[in-house]
């Protein structure tokens, strides 16, 4: 019987352990989207205890407190952080074969140094242990995130912010290169007229272009991503339930923004017109300056009313959807590579089901100009676990080029997030393994360890170019 956690955590065979100890373990880690907020990264702060740092903000560990009973209060309610990390680890014993059980006792190992498994017993003794470092400079967060081995991040940002912390970065240093993200889902979102009449607004403010057409909007957000680019911006971002590729004419959008402007309510139609111009023009942008786009599809977004209504959005309440994802994004996709505009593309996909959809679209826009130009990315997510990790690692083999993939990200709100990128890296060296023993690749340490290395980081480090 293995120990669980162990030096050989998923390692099932004696070649899966060598790719991983001797190639896969100590590269470094290039985290090119997650959603952690560069205020905290520019200020170097210390986290007040270890509810501050691993459950304030972490739906993931919220959706799994209330399925176990526990009430609000204790999640994003009024009681203390240390009655919220009691049950926090109360829960813990109950996540078994949920990846937060391998998470949480991952990260008390990588970051804290402990071995126990969590629970309601031990619970005050691992809150003062683990809050009592988090008060020291080495668990500063440039400090977890030296003690990671994180050279780059990208952080999530809006087309109006305007990147003071990422200016701070850049002037004060840090521990790592910190590079904002241009995610720009708000500017197109014609499902809520009266909310993107406001966000134009917001933009007319912060670009000083006065926005009384659709032309004079683009103009004012081209400038932002003008902007984002003089701010080391190499990365796009957008999260949608799927593409829009409805054809539209120039004169179309010019009267459908001009009925947003007047508050007017959209045909359905007319919504998926200005968001299929919208994204359109984006990845233009994108292709202009030689960004890397990411599309991060499936979502299916703030199902509990009462519960948005009560906490508002990305507090737990989201799913799988189940979208239509291949005409669309062939349409799309071949658009731009019509006028030879289509840039560095990484999908995400959310449904499992659409696994060899995605691994078989990338393939028909790979062009052999850049490798891996179109990027079936990791799994993310509800799927950033064992079984989601496995089945698009296998999809993209079986359909694609696995060799070229630029890997794993965290996705995640948590400076204790950083061991997914360990996590991912065990499940594929254990694929890889498997296969050694199974006779189906040669027992060529050398190269498939070079291929691991890869696409655990250098991948990545050519693809963005940093």
């Amino acid at each position: 019987m293995k120990k669980f956690l162990d030096e050989n955590f998923l390692l099932q065979t004696p070649t899966a352990q060598e790719l991983y100890h001797e190639y896969a373990k100590e590269m470094p880690i290039i985290d090119y989207h997650c959603h952690l907020p560069p205020d905290q990264i520019a200020a170097d702060i210390n986290f007040n205890n270890i509810t501050h740092a691993w459950l304030y903000g972490d739906h993931y560990k919220w959706r799994a407190m209330r399925a176990n009973g526990i009430n609000e209060r204790y999640i994003t309610g009024d009681s203390t952080d240390e009655e919220k990390f009691q049950k926090w680890a109360e829960t813990v014993p109950y996540t078994l074969r949920n990846p937060l059980y391998h998470w949480t006792h991952l990260e008390l190992q990588r970051y804290f140094d402990i071995d126990t498994i969590l629970s309601g017993a031990n619970a005050n003794e691992i809150y003062k242990e683990t809050s009592a470092k988090l008060q020291t400079k080495e668990f500063s967060i440039q400090g977890l995130i030296k003690k990671m081995n994180v050279k780059v991040i990208c952080t999530t940002d809006d087309p109006i912010d305007n990147l003071e912390f990422h200016q701070k970065i850049a002037k004060d240093g840090a521990v790592a290169k910190i590079a904002p993200a241009f995610r720009p889902d708000k500017a197109m979102n014609a499902d809520d007229v009266a909310g993107l009449n406001a966000y134009i607004d917001k933009v007319e403010a912060v670009s000083n272009v006065s926005i009384n057409s659709f032309d004079s909007y683009l103009s004012a957000l081209k400038q932002r991503h003008d902007y984002f680019a003089a701010n080391g911006c190499k990365v796009s971002d957008h999260g949608l339930e799927q593409i829009y590729a409805e054809d539209y004419t120039d004169a179309e959008i010019s009267i459908i923004f001009e009925k947003i402007r007047a508050n007017q309510a959209l045909t359905p139609t007319e919504v998926l017109k200005f968001k299929s111009a919208m994204l359109y023009q984006f990845a233009v942008w994108d292709h202009e300056k030689g960004w890397v786009q990411q599309y991060h599809l499936g979502a299916l977004r703030n199902n509990n009313a009462r519960a948005l209504s009560n906490l508002g959005p990305d507090t737990g309440w989201d799913s799988i959807g189940d979208f239509s994802q291949g005409v669309a994004l062939s349409k799309f996709l071949n658009r731009l590579d019509t006028t030879n505009q289509l840039t560095k593309t990484i999908l995400y996909n959310l449904n499992p089901r659409d696994n060899e959809l995605m691994a078989t679209m990338i393939g028909n826009f790979n062009d052999g100009s850049v490798a891996g130009k179109i990027q079936f990315g990791s799994g993310w997510w509800f799927l950033d676990q064992k079984d989601g990790m496995t089945k698009q690692l296998n999809a993209l083999s079986n359909m694609g080029l696995v060799s070229q993939m630029v890997g794993m990200l965290t996705d995640s709100r948590s400076f204790l997030s950083f061991p997914r990128h360990e996590y991912f890296r065990r499940i594929l060296c254990n694929l890889f393994g498997d296969d050694v023993e199974n006779g189906e690749l040669p027992n060529d340490i050398e190269w498939l360890g070079k291929v691991i290395q890869d696409i655990s980081y250098n991948n990545a480090q050519k693809y963005f170019n940093w």
